[in-house]
């Protein structure tokens, strides 16, 4: 899970799958009525509290975005703000994620070189696969065949060279550039080794 700041009244909330699976839910429990999704909401609200060191209290507006395999992001913004208190401290806080029953995997990076040592890494564990896309000076690798038993040692390499993405899939396809489709590994050892 991760919580960022995104103005004085509001933050951000990332959930992963993995993040709704170990708390017994799944993207599509968002639209109905639970108790445990009700739980959920009011356990990230005091962890938003406490990893803030703020008090979030009065009324609260709830907006969430299903990321297909992703996860879910919940933006929430607290109602009741005087302009001379701070409800939320500057930055975000990154928590510890698990990677568990994904789909795909989409990761960031910020220069070529980190995706060329990455392939480097992923070779020797026979995964070959992977689409390379570009946009806004990032580099993005997609990687949505995979096998199960290999998703949690994959996320982990990705996770030491680049960091996940909130963007989805089909944004990059909209609006990213393709450079390398399937085969991503394999064709980036063949001109960097």
């Amino acid at each position: 899970m991760r919580l960022e700041r995104l103005a004085l009244n509001k933050i951000k909330i990332f959930l992963t799958s993995d993040d709704l699976y170990e708390r017994g839910l799944s993207n599509e429990d968002i639209w109905k009525e639970s108790g445990k999704w009700n739980q959920l909401f009011h356990d990230m609200l005091d962890e938003a509290s406490d990893e803030f060191d703020v008090e979030i209290r009065g009324s609260v507006a709830v907006e969430i975005f299903s990321l297909h395999a992703q996860g879910i992001i919940m933006i929430i913004t607290v109602n009741d703000v005087k302009e001379d208190e701070v409800l939320l401290d500057e930055g975000y806080i990154e928590m510890q994620v698990r990677v568990g029953g994904c789909e795909v995997l989409l990761f960031e990076f910020n220069e070529l070189e980190d995706v060329i040592n990455l392939s480097k890494r992923l070779s020797s564990l026979k995964i070959f696969d992977g689409t390379l896309y570009s946009m806004n000076n990032h580099y993005y690798v997609l990687i949505d065949d995979i096998k199960p038993e290999k998703t949690p040692v994959t996320a982990s390499i990705l996770s030491e060279f680049g960091v996940a993405t909130l963007i989805s899939p089909f944004v990059l396809e909209e609006y990213g550039k393709l450079i390398i489709k399937n085969n991503m590994v394999k064709t980036i050892l063949k001109y960097f080794k």
